[in-house]
């Protein structure tokens, strides 16, 4: 009788701890958007393929070549923070993250991330505000 109390609390004390686990960075990227200028295009389609090699470290550079030439393109922030945030720099994640979500306060993909939705020290966000920066009512600092 006891073996099996042991057991379900050492099963409850998995899933818990299970649950309790930080959420893992995204597992995809966002294609360049029609409007991305003919420089930024290629580092985009690069960092795609080496973010599919898993080849992390290139896709970093080429990202960030992508955010170089076209600083506007929250899709090269987002997946330059997907990859810097797999390689384990979450703090330089966060930022990128951060600036994709200003410069796409709209888009559902980028607002979920991890680092915008944790519950603690997440931004706490209010999709409907411009920026996060945004003083609107509501907003939680």
């Amino acid at each position: 009788m006891k073996a099996k109390g042991w057991l379900r609390l050492l099963m409850i004390a998995g899933m818990l701890s299970g649950c309790a686990s930080p959420k893992a960075p995204p597992t995809t990227v966002l294609a360049a958007p029609t409007d991305t200028s003919a420089k930024a295009s290629p580092f985009m389609r690069e960092g795609d393929r080496l973010f599919q090699a898993k080849d992390w470290a290139g896709a970093s550079q080429a990202y960030q070549s992508a955010v170089g030439v076209q600083p506007d393109l929250a899709e090269a922030h987002y997946n330059l923070a997907v990859v810097l945030d797999r390689m384990g720099n979450k703090s330089e994640a966060k930022k990128h993250y951060v600036t994709a979500a200003n410069l796409a306060p709209g888009n559902k993909v980028i607002w979920d991330a991890p680092p915008l939705r944790e519950s603690s020290g997440g931004l706490d966000h209010n999709i409907r505000q411009k920026s996060y920066l945004d003083p609107s009512p509501g907003t939680r600092f």
